[in-house]
């Protein structure tokens, strides 16, 4: 059987940066209609920041397959779109006067706690990101950001890695070609 150039690619719902990524969108969207108003553009920019983290982990993910370098950029345009975001819930919560939790904050061990739970979803933090407290809901997604930017940059350095060991799709079919010719001239050789 020739080796195949295009190797497996797509599978994005299985990357814990993705699966924490939806959390993110799916509570921004929920932050955004019950803290802001909807005529207020950071609505709008939020909302998009977390939808492309998201939707680029997507089609990074899916591109993959041809193109390492295009999975490269796209995960880590999902990485700045998040850092963008969490720039927006700190400035929420300092023009509001309310204080981000630093790492010793009891409410940040806890959700440690929950981010460490096997097949976590949006229901896993569902009283903590729809909380009534503003300081509590925004601190929460901050934390899901910080998580997922986290996950993100460990997924970048492995996209490195094995680029360095297999290379891209050129050298991917390059190898193929190659193992082809030599196994026709295997075939030929044979019957010879």
């Amino acid at each position: 059987m020739p080796e195949r150039f295009i190797p497996p690619h797509g599978g994005y719902a299985g990357l814990l940066s993705y699966q924490k990524a939806e959390i993110v969108y799916d509570a921004t969207v929920r932050f955004c209609d019950h803290y802001l108003d909807k005529f207020d553009r950071t609505r709008d920019q939020m909302i998009q920041a977390a939808r492309s983290g998201k939707q680029n982990i997507i089609e990074g993910s899916v591109a993959s397959g041809t193109s390492k370098e295009t999975e490269v950029k796209l995960t880590n345009v999902a990485r700045a779109s998040l850092a963008e975001l969490l720039a927006d819930y700190r400035d929420f919560l300092r023009v509001r006067n309310l204080e981000e939790w630093p790492r010793d904050h009891p409410y940040t061990a806890r959700l440690r706690e929950l981010n460490r739970t096997s097949g976590a979803d949006y229901e896993t933090f569902r009283n903590a990101v729809e909380h009534p407290d503003p300081a509590i809901c925004a601190n929460s997604i901050i934390g899901l950001i910080k998580l997922t930017t986290y996950l993100l940059d460990q997924q970048i350095r492995r996209l490195e890695q094995d680029f360095l060991k297999e290379g891209g799709l050129r050298e991917r079919m390059t190898r193929a070609r190659l193992a082809e010719r030599d196994n026709q001239r295997h075939k030929k050789d044979k019957r010879s």
